[in-house]
């Protein structure tokens, strides 16, 4: 479960990366309003993964 959790960490990074790339600080278009949803979505993925991580670390540590 912890690469598992690894690996969609990695993948929401990348998914950041990709939202970040095709952010256009110029104009405010359709494909930016995308892009910030996508950057949004992320990093809650990404926060919702890392709560799953320490609740599971916690876990862990109570059993024993």
């Amino acid at each position: 479960m912890k690469i598992f959790t690894s690996i969609l960490i990695l993948l929401a990074l990348i998914f950041l990366g990709v939202n970040f790339s095709r952010l256009d600080f110029n104009q405010f278009t359709e494909e930016n309003k995308i892009a910030l949803i996508g950057i949004l979505g992320s990093l809650c993925a990404i926060l919702i993964l890392v709560i799953f991580k320490l609740s599971k670390k916690i876990e862990e540590k109570t059993k024993n």
